[in-house]
């Protein structure tokens, strides 16, 4: 089975909770691997930029992975984060962390270098040849300061081996219609952007790697399976009730939103690591309305 197959639908980037004095919360992360995969989440993403990576440590990223495995259980598919904007260090950490069990490794563009499209290319390669698992490709421009061109996903899907798919969260429509156009037909394509899933499932992506899935997983997750059956009159019905939602997860940072909607359910403690911090008192006030008027 490819990773069309076992990737399609909704997948998750998870947070990481952490205790109100800034530990890692293993009794929260369990709970919140259960709640996702007891609302038809179809596969966890682990150590994603929601899951705050730029301040783990590496022994904790190696915690976090072996806990995530243990948890879940087989019960579905675990992708594992792994990027930065050192490509060597990037080859010593795939090398170095436990990916036995992972089906995948999702990988983010280079940051704050900006390299050239032959220097995403290069660098994917590399990633690519030392990988022990398929690799992911991740751009969001937003984040990174580079969009990774559609020219540039299409050559490295297929001209590299073990480069399995792509995150797109370009929030560009067009990019995306030339990549589902041109892929080949191993190649995975999902979306990063939780708020343009449903018009880009009617173009034929695979599925979501999703921030709002951790908070409404079953709504969410509904909507993405009507769309993957075409059934656009459900899946816009479910769209609408999330629009608000979509606003609020990304208006100050992401995660600080979704930790806003987990810790108003009671599923997480509200901590971040800095430099972050949880939302302004205004905009957590707007979480718990919309949430009490949605239930």
């Amino acid at each position: 089975m490819n990773l069309r197959q076992s990737l399609r639908g909704t997948g998750v980037a998870i947070v990481t909770p952490f205790t109100a004095t800034g530990e890692v919360d293993y009794t929260a992360l369990e709970n919140l691997i259960n709640y996702q995969l007891g609302n038809g989440v179809n596969y966890i993403v682990t150590l994603g930029t929601t899951g705050e990576t730029p301040t783990l440590s590496k022994e904790e990223k190696k915690e976090i992975i072996l806990f995530t495995y243990e948890k879940v259980a087989g019960r579905a598919p675990i992708v594992v984060g792994v990027g930065g904007n050192n490509t060597q260090e990037l080859v010593k950490d795939l090398a170095s962390l436990p990916l036995e069990k992972a089906a995948a490794v999702l990988s983010a563009c280079p940051y704050y270098n900006k390299p050239s499209q032959e220097g995403i290319f290069q660098h994917y390669k590399v990633l690519a040849a030392a990988s022990p698992k398929p690799v992911i490709l991740y751009n969001v421009p937003g984040r990174t300061g580079r969009n990774m061109e559609a020219s540039t996903t299409l050559r490295l899907a297929h001209e590299v081996p073990n480069i399995a798919g792509i995150k797109e969260a370009a929030n560009n429509l067009p990019q995306c219609m030339h990549i589902l156009k041109n892929r080949p037909d191993h190649f995975l394509v999902c979306s990063g952007d939780d708020d343009l899933v449903m018009p880009q499932l009617s173009l034929g992506m695979d599925g979501v790697i999703s921030v709002i899935a951790n908070t409404l997983p079953k709504k969410f997750t509904e909507m993405v399976n009507a769309g993957l059956a075409f059934d656009f009159s459900k899946a816009k019905s479910i769209n609408d009730q999330l629009l608000e939602a979509y606003y609020l997860l990304f208006a100050e940072n992401n995660p600080a939103g979704v930790k806003a909607f987990l810790a108003e359910q009671g599923l997480i403690t509200n901590t971040l690591r800095l430099p972050l911090v949880p939302l302004s008192a205004d905009l957590q006030q707007k979480v718990a309305a919309y949430l009490k008027q949605l239930s």
